[in-house]
């Protein structure tokens, strides 16, 4: 059975695009985001106090406990507090390799009333089982074709993107081969996709080059982690002048150290305002979206976090005070994602 053109796929099934109100476009709900050689150390993290939770964030302490979401009922908390701040909905992108779990993300649905929208695809190779070596381009996209057609990760409940389709920087060709199986299985299903670029300042610039050529829609293309990506003006403007959705979903991560790459200094929260702003300004408005990708316990409001109602509590407010308009809010929290989430 096909998914329905015109509509928005939920783990609840399908939506009319005028019942999608403000969304995150980048979260995870319940997920494995533990490096693979991070899983048999021991669960540090798993039991986050006010005396650690500090030092796990920043990197003092190897915490693999904190990069693990499994709770049902954590989670349905965690859910239900976004929407008493003002939420409606999430994308939900733990695909293949990140332990994705399509019937615990319908009960927090269920139990919350949230909209759910599911990714599928690959992330990182990495993370990826060994036999995903030997499959071709065309495995992957009919795999992909599939997860949002008839149901995902061995249930009858379909995906509503694609993505978070993984890459690591340089990436690899078994990475490629998936991109490429994205683009196809984009073109079948008339969903949208959502990129996971490398830790390199031109590999976004390089996905979009690379999925033009594979026959991608770059409308219809999110690059995340662009507020740890690109740092510099020119790069960012070149790369919104492919037409790709520019994401900033780091929101709440307030301090200038990234254990992932110390290289660089992350921004803040009015940073990545000051980057929204600029695109703006520039007539990128229709392609910015932004979101939390919330994936550690730390993160989560009942372990001191910011939880995911961040955006709707804090960061709303803080762009009126700066002067962004309701017209503008509107675009990037509902329009944008009802356009990218509505199949075609």
């Amino acid at each position: 059975m096909s998914a329905v053109k015109g509509l928005i796929q939920t783990v609840r099934g399908p939506i009319s695009p005028g019942d999608l109100g403000p969304t995150l476009l980048h979260e995870h709900i319940l997920c494995d985001i533990r490096p693979p050689d991070w899983k048999a150390l021991d669960q540090v993290g798993a039991h986050i106090t006010l005396e650690n939770r500090h030092a796990i964030d920043y990197g003092e302490v190897l915490a693999p406990g904190n990069y693990l979401l499994d709770s049902v009922d954590l989670a349905t908390s965690e859910v239900a507090r976004l929407k008493d701040a003002g939420g409606t909905a999430m994308v939900e992108l733990s695909c293949g390799g990140l332990n994705p779990n399509p019937a615990g993300l319908k009960a927090v649905s269920e139990a919350t009333g949230v909209h759910i929208v599911m990714g599928c695809g690959h992330y990182v190779e990495e993370y990826q089982p060994a036999a995903n070596g030997s499959r071709s381009m065309d495995d992957f996209a009919r795999e992909m074709i599939t997860q949002v057609q008839d149901g995902a990760w061995g249930t009858d409940i379909k995906a509503g993107l694609i993505g978070e389709i993984g890459c690591q920087a340089p990436w690899t060709p078994q990475e490629q081969r998936i991109m490429a199986a994205a683009a196809l299985a984009q073109q079948e299903t008339g969903a949208a996709l959502s990129v996971h670029p490398g830790r390199d300042a031109d590999q976004p610039q390089q996905i979009a080059d690379f999925l033009t050529a594979a026959g991608g829609d770059l409308s219809r293309t999110i690059i995340s982690h662009i507020d740890r990506t690109i740092f510099d003006d020119d790069r960012l403007f070149r790369l919104a002048d492919t037409g790709v959705v520019i994401e900033l979903d780091l929101f709440g991560m307030e301090t200038s150290y990234y254990k992932l790459n110390e290289a660089i200094d992350m921004p803040n929260d009015a940073a990545r305002l000051t980057a929204v702003r600029k695109l703006i300004e520039r007539g990128h408005l229709k392609q910015i979206a932004i979101s939390q990708d919330i994936c550690q316990r730390t993160r989560l409001t009942a372990l001191g976090g910011h939880g995911y109602g961040h955006i709707f509590r804090n960061i709303l407010p803080m762009m009126r005070r700066r002067g962004f308009s309701e017209a503008e809010i509107e675009t990037i929290m509902v329009a944008t994602p009802r356009r990218l989430l509505t199949l075609i």
